[in-house]
């Protein structure tokens, strides 16, 4: 005769236990970047790589000199460089489900969205090494921020808050798709139309009228404006109301389709 386990009790947890409980499974992935940190390679190289390519290659082609155009594409590739950097949190997070890790989380009187939060936490290092790498190689490469230190750190925070929000779609595509590997390919696919169809690289007015439609209001685009604004000079207020919008969005639409899929999943 086979015997059935019934699945635990859930219980009621309140806030101040959830966000207790996220903040330490957050410090387990935190600690898993300490023991492999050959995990933060694509987020120290990368912002290196993106700019010397975008603004040597094609800076003299686009805006005739490359010291001008590095002024003008070093904010989108901030804002590019934290979409990507996303992808850590949809590839770790497949594995643990894969691993069978997150059966013992189910097990455990936790809230149900705790280890969803404290994947999410657990990315912020990686942003923070992506928006630092980036940072200090645009300054080795001749960037010049025209406004202050406060305008570009709010900039950086608006950065990381973004990419934090993102995230939800990302443990979304992760949930649904169990090869780690298929969900780092797709996100890719993903993330590289919204960010191109956008005013990181060049100019609005240069794209055709079908996709300026697009492009205004692409969430990328409206980010990319303000963090131009913030670091560079320039209109904030309303991207800024668009940004803020737009990560409400994702936070009140994909936060909870990714619990749904969780609650499946496992």
């Amino acid at each position: 005769m086979t015997t059935v386990t019934p699945a635990p009790p859930r219980r009621h947890v309140g806030l101040g236990k959830t966000m207790a409980q996220s903040a330490t499974l957050s410090w387990r992935g935190i600690v898993k970047l300490r023991r492999h940190p050959a995990g933060l390679a694509d987020v120290i190289i990368g912002p290196a790589v993106f700019l010397v390519l975008f603004g040597y290659v094609f800076g003299g082609a686009i805006a005739g000199d490359t010291s001008e155009y590095l002024q003008y594409v070093f904010p989108g590739i901030l804002g590019l460089m934290t979409l990507f950097a996303t992808m850590g949190v949809g590839v770790s997070l497949s594995t643990d489900l894969t691993e069978g890790i997150f059966d013992r989380f189910r097990s455990l009187p936790i809230a149900r969205i705790s280890p969803l939060i404290g994947a999410i936490g657990s990315d912020i290092v990686r942003q923070l090494v992506s928006l630092t790498a980036l940072i200090g190689f645009g300054l080795l490469l001749g960037v010049r921020f025209e406004t202050n230190v406060w305008s570009v750190l709010a900039a950086c925070a608006l950065a990381l808050a973004f990419a934090l929000s993102f995230s939800w779609a990302v443990i979304l595509l992760a949930l649904a798709i169990k090869d780690p590997m298929a969900v780092q390919g797709l996100g890719a696919v993903l993330i590289i139309p919204i960010a191109f169809a956008s005013n990181i690289f060049v100019p609005v007015e240069t794209m055709p009228g079908w996709m300026q439609t697009f492009v205004s209001w692409n969430p990328v685009g409206k980010l990319v404006d303000t963090v131009r604004g913030l670091m560079m000079g320039g209109p904030v207020t309303e991207p800024l109301m668009f940004t803020l919008i737009w990560m409400a969005v994702f936070v009140i639409v994909f936060a909870p389709l990714s619990l749904i899929a969780y609650s499946r999943r496992t």
